[in-house]
């Protein structure tokens, strides 16, 4: 992936530190091999395959690693669509998986697919590609010396995030209309409105689930540290306006969720709002802020 920030590493006694003292951004080995990712990315064109990557011993081992913390910590707190669709896609157990595998599940499931990315992703192509059936998902992993934590999303979160996601229509659907609805706006203003609204709710949301609030967005499925707490959030009913009228706070745990009745309650919520968004519309939505 992705679009977004890096987020803040969290200590063994639960505070949070600096993203910028996360052995990911300070390892100069780990470095050049994060580099060597992104070249592999660069010029890469919408849908075409993906490299087959040689992955090393270590990397391997961080993936089980979290791959064994997920799948207790989403049986505790995903929503049961979560659950549904992680027996629906198979992910292999002992090591990382290739791009062409995840691929090929998700197109007999949902028809979509990974396509190539270095890192950042700009919002005209993340989230337009999204309409065409085609989620820009990374292949380096993340540092081993903290594997339940990422300042950046990696590999792990793109397969245990968005690939289970993907996995299932009811996922799919909301993917595909966010996508359709940033293929047609033009300005960065409108861009990113739509961006905020997948933050909230493909990243970060939280749903009504038999009278619990449970997890379904990809950065709280593919991360150990905040599904076990994100309850301690500000968990506020799922509201357009309000959504656009808060900030991300990119610097460690979300302070604000926002909670759906259901995943129908999502995707109607998101259709009315999109629907009848453009760019010019989009400034009466969310002003821009004064220079």
């Amino acid at each position: 992936m992705d679009e977004h920030p890096p987020r803040t590493p969290t200590t063994a006694d639960g505070r949070l530190g600096r993203a910028a003292d996360h052995p990911g951004m300070r390892d100069p080995r780990y470095l050049a091999r994060r580099r060597w990712f992104a070249q592999l990315a660069r010029g890469h064109r919408v849908g075409d395959p993906a490299p087959r990557v040689e992955y090393r011993p270590g990397e391997h081992a961080v993936w089980r690693a979290v791959r064994r913390a997920l799948e207790d910590a989403h049986r505790a707190h995903a929503c049961r669509e979560v659950l549904s669709a992680r027996e629906a896609v198979r992910f292999p157990a002992d090591r990382l998986p290739q791009h062409a595998e995840v691929g090929a599940q998700l197109r007999r499931l949902t028809g979509f697919d990974f396509t190539l990315a270095g890192g950042v992703v700009a919002n005209e192509r993340f989230l337009g590609s999204m309409a065409r059936g085609y989620f820009h998902a990374v292949q380096f992993v993340r540092h081993p010396a903290v594997p339940m934590y990422t300042p950046e999303p990696d590999l792990i979160h793109d397969v245990f995030g968005h690939g289970i996601h993907l996995a299932a229509p009811v996922f799919a659907a909301v993917y595909r209309l966010i996508g359709e609805a940033a293929a047609r706006l033009r300005t960065g203003h409108a861009l990113q409105i739509v961006s905020d609204l997948y933050w909230y709710t493909l990243e970060y949301g939280v749903v009504e689930d038999g009278g619990a609030t449970k997890a379904y967005g990809a950065a709280l499925l593919s991360s150990y540290g905040e599904l076990g707490r994100f309850r301690a959030a500000d968990v506020r009913e799922l509201d357009v306006p309000a959504v656009l009228a808060t900030p991300y706070d990119i610097a460690g745990y979300q302070p604000v969720l926002f909670r759906a009745r259901s995943l129908a309650h999502v995707a109607d919520t998101l259709a009315a709002f999109l629907g009848g968004l453009d760019d010019d519309t989009a400034l009466a939505a969310r002003p821009p802020a004064a220079p």
